[in-house]
């Protein structure tokens, strides 16, 4: 019968021919520090290869007081297939600095979030990830020496690091894509607050408001359903059979941009002819639009990146609160206003 043990530090240094603190030098990059010569380590980093070692992390972390393991607790993040890109740019950013994640989800059970927490600082990860699926305003979580960053969330009675996007800019550049086009009347923004404690809907609405003043112009109102796509459907439906032409709907995610591309081909109206359409959070339901809608992407990867890094890195900025851009992804939603073709068709 053939059994196998994973290889010990004991077993490099024997294939080596050096001692277990040698092998323990090199492994530790102190190699130039104790003067061993490249020959030497050489043929340790040989024998480590040919024997599939692997550094003990429990022992390592005794002598280190790093266990190379970020805590992550979400509420409704790893189970959703838009908003787990965070869980995604932030694993990407762990690998870069040799730690790996530790996962837990809540489902916004506080119950659940405590007993995570626990759990997390018996495990001596090495920095607590705190994310929620929308940007809100909620309680930073209480961890052994602070050491957490959240991420799409904000703490607003204390200054704790966290990471966002910057959804007053993105408001900006929703703005600025109608301005380009020529069209600065008939603007109207689709949606309303969905979650209590939520920021995205004021902050994208006074960023599209903000721009518009700066260049004369006004919205002309906001049309207010939940964000899903029927509550924008039937929305933008009775808002048209009421008379209202609008020139621009500003569609506050891209759920509520196939509801409003639906009530519109419900009236004969045509995007972008009769009415061009700008959305937030591109997604992948912005491309699957007919015609694609432009949108105002989150930067989810690149939030999950940075929350890491601001986590482990010590250089990292002191500042509490990082807004990442969000781009813009051109879809073919919004023609210039010279281009257009009013549609002969009367509203019913």
């Amino acid at each position: 019968m053939v059994t196998s043990r994973r290889a010990t530090l004991a077993d490099v240094a024997r294939l080596a021919g050096v001692s277990g603190t040698t092998v323990s030098y090199i492994l530790n990059d102190r190699a130039e520090e104790m003067r061993i010569s490249e020959r030497t380590r050489q043929r340790v980093l040989d024998a480590v290869a040919e024997l599939g070692y692997r550094p003990n992390r429990s022992a390592r972390s005794l002598r280190t007081r790093t266990t190379k393991t970020v805590g992550v607790i979400s509420d409704f993040v790893a189970s959703g297939m838009f908003a787990s890109r965070m869980l995604s740019g932030a694993n990407a950013g762990a690998r870069a600095l040799d730690h790996v994640l530790v996962i837990g989800e809540s489902e916004g059970d506080p119950a659940v979030e405590a007993v995570l927490l626990d759990e997390m600082a018996e495990r001596l990860v090495d920095g607590l990830l705190y994310i929620t699926r929308t940007t809100v305003e909620t309680t930073a979580p209480p961890f052994p020496g602070n050491r957490v960053v959240m991420l799409n969330c904000t703490d607003p009675d204390r200054e704790q690091v966290c990471v966002l996007p910057d959804e007053h800019a993105g408001g900006r550049t929703a703005a600025e894509v109608f301005l380009d086009a020529g069209i600065t009347s008939g603007i109207y923004v689709v949606g309303d607050d969905p979650t209590p404690r939520a920021i995205a809907g004021p902050l994208r609405l006074a960023g599209v408001t903000e721009r518009l003043a700066e260049a004369g112009h006004d919205v002309d109102g906001v049309i207010a359903c939940e964000w899903a796509v029927d509550p924008a459907y039937h929305a933008l439906h009775e808002f048209l059979r009421a008379g209202h032409q609008p020139r621009g709907l500003v569609c506050l995610n891209d759920r509520i941009a196939m509801g409003v591309y639906q009530a519109l081909a419900e009236s004969r109206l045509r995007v972008p002819d009769d009415v061009a359409v700008v959305s937030f959070d591109g997604s992948e339901l912005a491309s699957w639009l007919r015609p694609k809608v432009t949108s105002v992407a989150l930067p989810f990867e690149e939030m999950g990146d940075l929350a890491v890094r601001l986590l482990l890195v010590t250089a990292a900025s002191p500042a509490t609160r990082h807004l990442v851009p969000m781009p813009l992804v051109q879809g073919n939603s919004v023609v210039r206003q010279q281009a257009v073709r009013h549609s002969a068709q009367p509203l019913v």
